[in-house]
């Protein structure tokens, strides 16, 4: 047998170092063959699909055999939130149960490390729209004192999406590198170092992609060295694959850039007088163009709407502004490192600026995106297969995905066809949990069709029961912002639950004063039907309002689409549905979470059973038993 294989399976065994180290550890059969599928993987250096069903244990079936294996391993997550749990808690945990004598590392992008040069370019400026974000300003400058990672997540008193982050972060764009004036003390540099030096690296999707794609995050010098990869919440990977391979031009790096021009032209002589003018017409001309883009939809292909009025000339304007700005400052590049930053920086965006003008290749598509105060210029590919087997290829190691949601009615066809992964290994294992007695699926009878005006309202009458019976409780799920809104507006007035709508606070404090509530409902969309833990009483019921088919408006879906006919498939069948399917399991895996929890999921869309694909979605859901009888929901919620 091979050496990892026999040390991963007694390492998980009812006599191994988990069991005996690590307190409240059971042995599962499904942990133990999900371990040994991944010790085969990084000892062949082969490929590997494992869907591993909440409560199976995935995170230490990857990182016994990891640790176990003698060899460098790159851990990726798709959030960061799962990065520093994985890192700070799991890890830890594992590692010294093994006796593991490894170096550890955790490694997130620049836009997550305080820059100092940008920290003190912002306390320079001292113009702050409120005295909250001056206030917020101080704070971080008395941390930064005394910080040994710089890792924003520390600064819990200042929001994720303060605007004051990518004032005192850097990006790939605006780094001075070694010409910084802080160069020996910058955060990044120093988790770099130890990244380099570690045997087992924690890092998060959008750092690994951003190097795939040579957007230089700053970890490419370590990916070479690397024998395994194993890819947690991999289900994300196709979408952001997709980002990272194309361009994209927002209005707060052409904003950023126009402002930081200035910023650098302190103690240089005659650079405020040569870049004041250029700055500000490249900001007036983003204005502008934001203008221009109002009476359209929020997100549209570019092609058509270059034929508005008005659209087509802002964007010229908008090309001869960062011109006119690259002109003025090519003299002054030698004049300091933050000038020539800034002048590489406007090439750069000049460059993705003409990418997204020209007319896209097959295989791509130009788009735009609004919002509130700003837009962003996308062109993105639609198979981003080729390039991710070329990567593979080239590296030679073994790769590793697993998630909870991969498969489709137990295959990986989808998922393995957008990555490009041709003959990988697969491994499918249920979830553990005993659904029979822990959980209930409600159909409610009676609905009208998903397209009816009066669709969200008769959901909510049908679910208002559920509420009660529940006494609160409970996540609703919406497929649309708009159906978000109703409820927020419908529900106050007929239940007494205290209601938590997305949006209304931070993720993460919303879902902390939903927990402490006891009786709380939250109402949310997108990003909470995913990697979302609320384990226990405080969560009881789960509606889904319909099945979650992707907006057929959006411009990269429609392309996609459009691609798949042209190439003689079905695009219903070959992209909508095993999305959908993927997506709706993640939203139904918010229920159960541990072997102790009770609830019920309500499954509202009639197409699950009056459509023929909707036994597609019901066999790739954990087996709940089924009821259309709210009778049966009352009495399960009630413990009878």
């Amino acid at each position: 047998m091979d050496a990892l294989l026999a040390a991963t399976r007694a390492a998980l065994g009812d006599a191994g170092e988990l069991a005996t180290r690590i307190e409240g550890f059971a042995p599962r059969p499904a942990q133990q063959r999900m371990a040994e599928a991944v010790a085969a993987a990084i000892s062949q250096r082969g490929h590997l699909i494992a869907e591993a069903g909440t409560g199976t244990g995935k995170t230490y079936a990857y990182l016994v055999p990891a640790l176990l294996s003698g060899q460098r391993v790159i851990v990726s997550t798709g959030t960061k939130a799962l990065q520093d749990q994985l890192f700070a808690r799991d890890l830890p945990r594992v590692r010294a149960a093994l006796g593991a004598k490894l170096k550890t590392a955790l490694l997130k992008g620049r836009a997550n490390y305080l820059c100092r040069h940008r920290l003190e370019l912002a306390r320079g400026e001292g113009r702050f729209a409120t005295r909250e974000l001056a206030a917020q300003l101080a704070q971080i400058a008395a941390w930064a004192k005394g910080t040994a990672s710089g890792d924003i997540a520390e600064m819990a008193s200042v929001e994720e999406g303060s605007p004051l982050w990518p004032q005192v972060t850097s990006t790939a764009e605006n780094c001075l590198g070694s010409e910084c004036p802080f160069w020996d003390e910058c955060f990044v540099v120093e988790a770099r170092r130890r990244a380099q030096e570690a045997d087992l690296v924690v890092v998060n999707h959008h750092l690994l992609l951003a190097d795939l794609a040579l957007k230089q995050e700053g970890f490419g010098e370590i990916l070479p060295g690397a024998p395994a990869f194993i890819l947690d919440e991999a289900h994300q990977l196709p979408e952001l694959a997709a980002h990272f391979f194309g361009q994209s031009l927002s209005a707060r790096q052409l904003v950023e850039l126009a402002r930081d021009a200035l910023a650098e032209t302190k103690g240089v002589d005659g650079a405020a007088s040569a870049l004041t003018e250029p700055s500000q017409a490249l900001e007036q001309a983003v204005r502008a163009l934001r203008l221009a883009l109002d009476p359209l939809a929020t997100r549209a292909a570019l092609g058509p709407a270059l034929d508005y009025e008005g659209i087509a000339p802002a964007l010229e304007t908008l090309e001869a502004a960062l011109q006119a700005l690259a002109q003025a400052l090519e003299p002054l590049r030698e004049a300091s490192p933050g000038l020539a930053s800034v002048a590489e920086r406007c090439h750069v965006l000049g460059e993705r600026l003409d990418a997204i003008r020209a007319e896209p290749e097959p295989g791509s598509v130009r788009w735009y995106e609004l919002t509130r105060h700003g837009f962003s210029l996308q062109l993105t590919p639609l198979d981003v297969a080729a390039p991710l087997r070329a990567f593979r290829e080239r590296s030679g190691a073994a790769w590793i995905f697993t998630s909870a949601t991969l498969a489709v009615a137990g295959h990986f066809v989808h998922f393995a066809r957008q990555l490009g992964l041709d003959a990988p290994e697969t491994l499918l294992e249920p979830s553990p949990f005993d659904y029979a007695r822990q959980a209930l699926a409600y159909l409610p009878p009676r609905l009208p069709e998903p397209a009816s005006r009066d669709y969200t309202e008769a959901v909510l009458e049908a679910v208002l029961p559920t509420l009660q019976a529940s006494r609160g409780r409970a996540f609703l799920l919406f497929t649309s912002h708009r159906a978000l809104r109703r409820a927020a507006e419908w529900l106050p007035e007929r239940c007494d639950f205290p209601l938590f709508v997305q949006g209304s606070l931070p993720r993460s404090r919303l879902l902390e004063d939903f927990r402490a509530s006891g009786n709380g409902v939250l109402l949310g969309a997108a990003s909470f039907w995913e990697g979302v833990d609320v384990a226990g009483e405080a969560l009881s019921l789960v509606v889904i309002d319909k099945l979650p088919f992707a907006a057929p408006d959006d411009p990269v879906l429609e392309a996609r689409l459009d691609a798949i006919r042209r190439a003689g498939g079905n695009p219903f069948r070959d992209w909508q549905l095993p999305a959908a399917v993927i997506a709706l399991k993640q939203g139904a895996g918010r229920l159960i979470r541990t072997h102790a929890d009770r609830g019920v999921l309500v499954l509202c869309d009639p197409r699950l059973l009056g459509k023929p694909y909707g036994r597609l979605f019901l066999d790739s859901l954990p087996p709940l038993p089924r009821t259309r009888e709210l009778a049966d929901v009352q009495a399960f919620l009630a413990g009878e």
